[in-house]
This record gives structure tokens, C-alpha cells and sequence, in this order.
């Protein structure tokens, strides 16, 4: 059977990194988490003071991108590759809420998504891929075999990421995570570069009362079913 590429996109806490990840296990295909990158471009700005609460210095990031090395290294142990920044495991450290409030404004940046767009089309360039992002089916990968597109309230996707942080042993307030998570969305559906879109041929996944394996099972049948035809 031939190998297909699999874009997975969607809103925030949406699971679309949980759910990529068991596919390309299941599939023996490899996984790329695009929202680490973007993260890790965030953490580098931040890091370097471009970007805070006060300001964004756009043209001070876009003049050292080129200074930005991104790559993933599998974890036998954890069974997924993590985000390494210039040689740096950033892993837990772009996922705290402090990333994720700047990570949209970041994202946004034209220049950054081309940069980006460019390292992941080469990463699917001999397909057997999984990718999940916001702009994957519409923009990275526009004639992926099987395009996914998941949603789910605001207030259930605030949920689920508060207890992910809480699970990690943070200090967090949910109305502040459902404000990051409304705040994400409004940014990411009207920004003026590869806005978050459901592509015409995607199939959408409400799991707003959708269990993981449900999911799962959903979308692995499908993918095999397309496979099957090539």
C-alpha cells in the first residue's frame, strides 16, 4: 500500500496533537507537532525580549529567523519526538501558559509562517506523515489524502487544558485559560496569514463529548480506508 499524508487541524486543547501522535503510532508513520514550532519561535522571542505584555517587535524576530535552528528528537521512553531549539530540549517549556499567550501573535507573523511552512513541507515531502496544526490541509499540505478538522466549545477545550496544567503542577485559573483559549481563537481565525480554516475537503470531529478512543477508532478506520485505494 502506499503511503499517504494525514493533516490534522483545528482549535486549541482540541486534542488534534493526542489524537496525531496514536495515528502515526498506529500507522507507523512519522509525527510532526507544528505547534511546537511555533511555540519554540515563541519561546526564542520571548527569550530575547521581542515580544512580552507591552510590545512586539516584529522586525527584531524576523531579522534573526535566521538565527532560529528547530528540529524534533524521538524519546524512546515518552514514545514522541520532542522540540529542540538551537540543540535545547524546550519541550516543557513551551507548552507553560506564559508561551501559550504569545504563541498567536507570533504565529501570525508572515515571515515566521513562511519559514515554518517551508521546513514542514519538506519534513512530508515523501508523504507517511502525520501533521497537525492550524493551516495544514489549507496551506502546508492542500492535496493530503485524509484532511481532519477538529472543534470543540471553548469551554470544554479550556477544561481539558486546565487539567493539563494542573497535571503538571501548575499554579493556574480556568477563566484565565478559557480568555487564553478565546483570545487564541480570535487570533488565529482573523490573522491575515494562513488563518485557521476548515478546508473544503476535510471531515470534521466535534469531540466536545467525544471519548479519545472513540476518536481514535473513528479516524484510524477512515485513514486505512483511504490507503487502502491507493
Amino acid at each position: 500500500m502506499g503511503k499517504i499524508t494525514i493533516a490534522i487541524d483545528g482549535y486549541s486543547s482540541t486534542g488534534k496533537s493526542t489524537i496525531a501522535k496514536q495515528l502515526a503510532r498506529a500507522l507507523g508513520y512519522v509525527y510532526v507537532d507544528t505547534g511546537a514550532m511555533y511555540r519554540a519561535v515563541t519561546l526564542f522571542a520571548m527569550r530575547k525580549g521581542f515580544i512580552d505584555e507591552n510590545h512586539k517587535d516584529v522586525e527584531a524576530l524576523v531579522n534573526t529567523l535566521d538565527k532560529i535552528e528547530l528540529t524534533f528528537h524521538y524519546n524512546e521512553e515518552l514514545e514522541f519526538s520532542e522540540m529542540y531549539l538551537n540543540g535545547e530540549n524546550v519541550e516543557k517549556e513551551i507548552r507553560t501558559m506564559e508561551v501559550s499567550q504569545f504563541v498567536s501573535p507570533v504565529a501570525e507573523i508572515e515571515a515566521v509562517r513562511n519559514k515554518l511552512v517551508a521546513m514542514q513541507q519538506e519534513m512530508g515531502r515523501k508523504k507517511g506523515i502525520v501533521m497537525d496544526g492550524r493551516d495544514i490541509g489549507t496551506v502546508v499540505f492542500p492535496d493530503a489524502e485524509v484532511k481532519i478538522f477538529m472543534s470543540a466549545s471553548p469551554e470544554k477545550r479550556a477544561y481539558r487544558r486546565y487539567k493539563e496544567l494542573l497535571d503538571k503542577g501548575e499554579e493556574v485559573d480556568y477563566d484565565e485559560v478559557l480568555k487564553n483559549v478565546q483570545q487564541r481563537d480570535a487570533i488565529d481565525s482573523d490573522r491575515e496569514f494562513s488563518p485557521l480554516r476548515k478546508a473544503e475537503d476535510a471531515i470534521e470531529f466535534d469531540n466536545s463529548d467525544m471519548g479519545l478512543e472513540e476518536q481514535f477508532e473513528r479516524m484510524y478506520n477512515f485513514a486505512l480506508r483511504v490507503i487502502g485505494k491507493q
